[in-house]
């Protein structure tokens, strides 16, 4: 029974109780009337000490629902109480300092939620069963993965390089790994606390521009000083062995005709020597790109043109899959077409005889997908395709695949070389 109706209950109860006495104990009418009068009186009394006490508790009891809805704008009357006031007062200060933090709580959680969307490294959060509860763009695109085939999965279902190194990787830890021998990723695993339970996420950030600057660094170190070494040898050498060549008396008689032989196979050593140096050093003063709009159909016609006859040679045959209209890219013509052509090079060198090289433009995915039928490569190599120096030919110089791999992070473009089946090894470029 609710306080109210105790009261008036009560209240009733005790007026009748005194009414029906005031008839036995005053038998003069007179008096009888002057009691019934105090007794209305009192009534009215009760009714007026009811409302000021009862409806302030109601308007607390309409506050407290308020909170329990979570509705922080209602706001108390003062009820002329002072005793009811001072309460009315301090639960008005109490809504609004909750209204207050609740504001400052969405403008954080807005904030904080802008920037999980808006950051540069990839962020997955999951919640208390490892299920992946949220993942930013820039995690989606590192994955390559569609943002249904993640959220409210467990992580542990889902089969992908990044994720099956996260799985394994300690809380509180960070692993640095390379990936299809292209892209590198800093890994890093941790937690945090809610409502008293660990929650893990994960943070993805692309190291591959800044390992490829430093390895620039190092490696171009070293070739400048190599260049310096060779050119100041092979100069004065060649210059001898010119004059040598030049001075006809030594040769007029014909007695040393197998030592002129022998320098000019020299000459033609230094020379090719220089060539080789140059190569070294073209990589290290690779310029950077001067971009503008680039047909990529026939930029590859003109591409396979040129290699065809070469090609045809070793009974090479090149395929072009290609849309009937022009498909554009901002690119530095000249960077990429020097790019696709060390691809086919080394499609070509897989293959070394009789097969094919298959280009597959995707206007609409804006990839293309280079395919040859040759030997391909072995897991431990595919790690170190792109380093620096790294070749599975023996007479490979490695650079081919590393100035690749600058042209195309310096156009930021993504791009991965791995082998489809047994009989087809792919160069696949996203634009």
């Amino acid at each position: 029974m609710r306080i109210r109706t105790k009261y008036l209950l009560f209240v009733a109860i005790l007026h009748l109780t005194v009414l029906v006495l005031t008839w036995f104990i005053f038998p003069n009418k007179i008096f009888f009337l002057l009691a019934e009068l105090v007794i209305l009186v009192s009534a009215v009394l009760s009714w007026q000490f009811f409302k000021q006490l009862i409806r302030p508790l109601e308007m607390i009891t309409q506050g407290a629902e308020a909170m329990q809805d979570r509705d922080f704008t209602v706001k108390l009357v003062p009820s002329g109480n002072y005793e009811i006031d001072k309460l009315i007062g301090l639960y008005n200060q109490m809504m609004d300092e909750l209204r207050t933090e609740r504001t400052r709580q969405e403008q954080q959680h807005l904030f904080l939620e802008k920037l999980i969307q808006t950051s540069p490294t990839g962020i997955i959060i999951l919640d208390f069963d490892d299920l992946i509860q949220q993942v930013n763009p820039k995690a989606l695109q590192m994955l390559a993965l569609d943002h249904s085939a993640l959220v409210m999965k467990s992580i542990h279902a889902i089969s992908h390089p990044v994720l099956n190194l996260v799985k394994v990787l300690p809380s509180g830890q960070s692993v640095t790994q390379t990936f299809n021998g292209a892209v590198t990723y800093k890994l890093q695993k941790s937690h945090f606390i809610d409502r008293g339970f660990p929650r893990h996420f994960i943070m993805l950030e692309e190291l591959t521009a800044e390992i490829l600057a430093a390895e620039k660094k190092a490696y171009g170190k070293v070739i400048r000083m190599m260049a310096h070494e060779v050119n100041n040898s092979i100069g004065p050498v060649n210059s001898i062995l010119a004059s040598a060549l030049s001075t006809e008396k030594i040769w007029a008689s014909g007695e040393h005709l197998t030592l002129r032989h022998a320098l000019e196979v020299a000459i033609a050593r230094n020379q090719n020597l220089n060539i080789f140096m140059r190569n070294f050093a073209d990589l290290v003063r690779l310029p950077a790109p001067q971009k503008r709009q680039v047909d990529l159909v026939q930029l590859l016609q003109d591409l396979m043109g040129l290699m065809q006859q070469k090609a045809g040679e070793k009974d090479i045959r090149f395929v072009g899959v290609l849309p009937n209209e022009p498909v554009f890219v901002i690119a530095d013509p000249q960077q990429l077409e020097q790019a696709l052509i060390n691809i086919a090079k080394n499609a070509m060198e897989a293959i070394q005889y009789n097969g094919e090289v298959v280009f597959t433009l995707d206007r609409y995915a804006r990839t293309l997908a280079i395919a040859d039928t040759g030997s391909g490569f072995t897991d431990r190599e595919a790690e170190q395709l792109f380093s620096p120096f790294f070749s599975t030919k023996p007479d490979g110089q490695g650079i081919g695949l590393t100035l690749v791999k600058e042209i195309l992070v310096n156009h930021g473009f993504e791009f991965s070389l791995k082998r489809a089946d047994e009989k087809h090894t792919v160069f696949l470029l996203k634009f």
